[in-house]
Parts: C-alpha cells; structure tokens; sequence
C-alpha cells in the first residue's frame, strides 16, 4: 500500500523554501567559498574590468564602453550625488559609482540564466556594504562637527520644548546612528530574497505542471506559472536598478548627514 503510494507522493507539489538560499561550499574544507561568494567576486572583477574598459583611455568624442561608461556615471552624478551633497558630488563620486553598479550587478546576476540567484539575498553581503558605511558615516562626522557635536546636533533638534527632549534625544540616537543604518541592509535583502523566492513559486509551479505532473487540469497552471515567470522577470529587473538606486541614494545622504549637520 505505501509503496503504492510513493510514485504519487514524489508528484505532488511543493513550494520552494528557504532552502533556496542555502549553497554548499565548492571547495571541500572551506564553507565560506559557495556559489554567492563565487558571485560576489565575479561581481567585483565585472565592475573593474568595465570601469577600466570605460575610462582608461578616454577620448574627447566618446565611443563604445567610454560612451555607455559616462552616462552611466552622469546618472549617478545627477540623480544621486549632487542632490545630496552639492559642492561634494565629485569628491564622493568614485564610491558611489562603484557602490551603485556592484549592488546592481549583484542583483542582476538572480536575471542570468544558468546564474540566478541575486547575491544580495543573502543578508550578509548588504549588511557588510552598510556596516561599511555606517564606518565611515561615525568617521566623518565625528571629524567634521567633532565627537560631542555631532551626537547632540542629532539628538536635540531646535526649536522644541525642553521637556520632549526626554523622549527625543534617545529617538533620534537609536534612529540615525543604528535604526537607519539596519534598514539600509535590511531594504536590499528582504527586496532581493522576496522577489527571488516569488519566481522561484512560480517557475517551480510551470516545471511541475508542464513537466512533471501534466494533466488536463494542471496544464493550465503551468502556463500561468511559465506567464507569471516571465512577467515577474521583467519586474525584477527593474527591482534591481532600483534597489542599487536607493542603496547608493542612501548612502550620499549619510554621508551628508556626517559632512553637515542640519541645524
């Protein structure tokens, strides 16, 4: 009877977990080295060689890689640095940039066939990026408005009762030096996770009810399931300039927190 059983029970369908997530490592005695780790150096070679390809050579009328390399760097120049930090967008541009088309490229390879999975679902990986520039944020501005002034600029804004401050001053610590610098990590992967988990649903319930348990009920679930694939592909790849968008966004406002207090 149960071995009667068992042929139907391997049908049936079941959703994709966390598991997903989870990579063995590709060298045996170093469980660091999996396939995200494997991603994130690739992503890092990516980002060099096509920066080198863009501006080791450049010439007045740009062409190819130089042409695509300087649109790219006036879009982070005009839509994240200089409305963030004005007279300093060019000093900070080199990280921003880079900052921009790693998380990007990190998130584009989870759209690469054969690829697919987007680095930055890993927590790990945004989190080391923010804890980066929550180091650098704490830096400047402790040098910039001096170690006593730049906490008290934060946490006792002008123009309010005395007596809110009680309430206010802990806030606004525990939201700009800590809170806010979590969710920066936080935004990316449950972004990145999230919509890698929703394909993987949905691919999984076209493979299943085209392939593995095709009936004349199932048939059209699998092709919702390859549609839905398809649809939510193109969507993610928006999701994915964007996120490296607002991480890069972010990034030029913390930095202009430190630089300027705002009062």
């Amino acid at each position: 009877m149960s071995a009667a059983l068992t042929p139907l029970a391997s049908e049936e369908f079941q959703a994709p977990g966390l598991g997903i997530f989870d990579w063995p490592p590709l060298v045996q005695g170093q469980a660091w080295f999996n396939k995200p780790a494997l991603l994130a150096l690739i992503g890092s070679l990516l980002v060099i060689v096509l920066v080198y390809a863009s501006f080791s050579r450049p010439k007045l009328v740009p062409r190819g890689m130089q042409n695509l390399g300087e649109m790219a760097y006036e879009f982070v120049r005009e839509q994240v640095a200089r409305p963030n930090l004005g007279k300093d967008s060019d000093r900070w541009m080199p990280l921003l940039f880079t900052m921009f088309f790693f998380v990007w490229i990190m998130n584009l390879f989870g759209s690469v066939i054969f690829i697919q999975f987007p680095v930055m679902s890993r927590i790990g990986y945004p989190a080391i990026l923010s804890l980066g520039v929550w180091v650098l944020v704490m830096y400047l501005g402790i040098k910039h408005q001096g170690p006593v002034k730049f906490f008290t600029n934060v946490m006792f804004p002008p123009g309010l009762p005395k007596w809110i401050y009680v309430l206010v001053a802990p806030i606004e610590l525990i939201s700009t030096f800590f809170l806010r610098h979590i969710t920066h990590a936080v935004r990316l992967f449950a972004t990145m996770m999230a919509g890698h988990l929703i394909i993987a649903l949905f691919s999984e319930v076209g493979w299943h009810f085209l392939f593995v348990q095709l009936t004349p009920l199932g048939a059209p679930l699998g092709v919702l399931g390859v549609v839905m694939t398809i649809l939510l592909t193109a969507f993610e790849l928006f999701i994915q300039a964007l996120q490296a968008y607002v991480f890069a966004l972010l990034t030029a406002m913390f930095i202009n927190d430190a630089l300027h207090p705002a009062h």
